[in-house]
């Protein structure tokens, strides 16, 4: 799929990537990131996370951050306006052990973007500002298989905890608005393969993109 000339014309190159929790999509953003020559800005959705630091820590707990609500859309539709313009943006910081925005870093434009995370083609406002689609495919004992590894590891959340937010929101959150954007997706790739694999097959579907070469 190429940019409309009309509207993305001299444009940096929106790329969006897409999935289910735990299905691989950071850990392949990562290694596309540095598969090309021209890097791109590596964008993730989970930056994004509205600021709820008013709230207490267990009112936090509470919500619902599978669900596109959860996200703060307007701010990230106008910092990918600016990266497409050729701006820097003063990105969030997310505390995923907090549940609370940390603060604010500096990050400079390229060449493209690559937009990663779960709902980022349920945001109807930054729906207009992606180019290429791609949906990162998974089978749902994996993917909650690593959601637990890296949650326990890395969030400093329980089994239980972890048990209970898969089936009360991240399960069915996936089926109403995650899933449906694969038959949407201009590219579906197995997060199960090889990731090198996967890797080359993106490059070969996005070698029509001008700034991601």
């Amino acid at each position: 799929m190429n940019p409309e000339p009309d509207t993305h014309k001299n444009l940096v190159p929106i790329i969006g990537l897409a999935g289910g929790s735990g299905s691989g999509k950071t850990t392949l953003a990562d290694a596309l990131a540095g598969a090309f020559s021209s890097p791109p800005t590596l964008l993730s959705q989970d930056r994004y996370y509205r600021d709820l630091s008013a709230l207490s820590v267990e009112e936090r707990r509470s919500v619902n951050y599978d669900h596109p609500d959860a996200l703060e859309s307007e701010l990230l539709a106008r910092h990918l306006s600016a990266l497409q313009q050729g701006c820097a943006i003063e990105a969030p910081v997310y505390d995923f052990t907090q549940h609370s925005r940390a603060g604010y870093e500096p990050i400079a434009p390229a060449t493209w973007v690559l937009l990663e995370g779960t709902l980022v083609y349920a945001l109807p406002d930054i729906q207009p500002l992606i180019d290429f689609r791609i949906f990162v495919d998974c089978p749902a004992d994996a993917r909650l298989l690593r959601r637990l590894r890296r949650d326990i590891a890395e969030r400093g959340r329980t089994f239980e905890f972890c048990a209970q937010q898969w089936q009360q929101t991240v399960k069915p959150m996936y089926a109403q608005f995650i899933e449906p954007h694969k038959a949407r997706a201009d590219l579906v790739i197995d997060g199960n393969e090889d990731i090198n694999e996967n890797v080359k097959k993106i490059q070969t579907a996005m070698q029509s993109l001008s700034g991601a070469s």
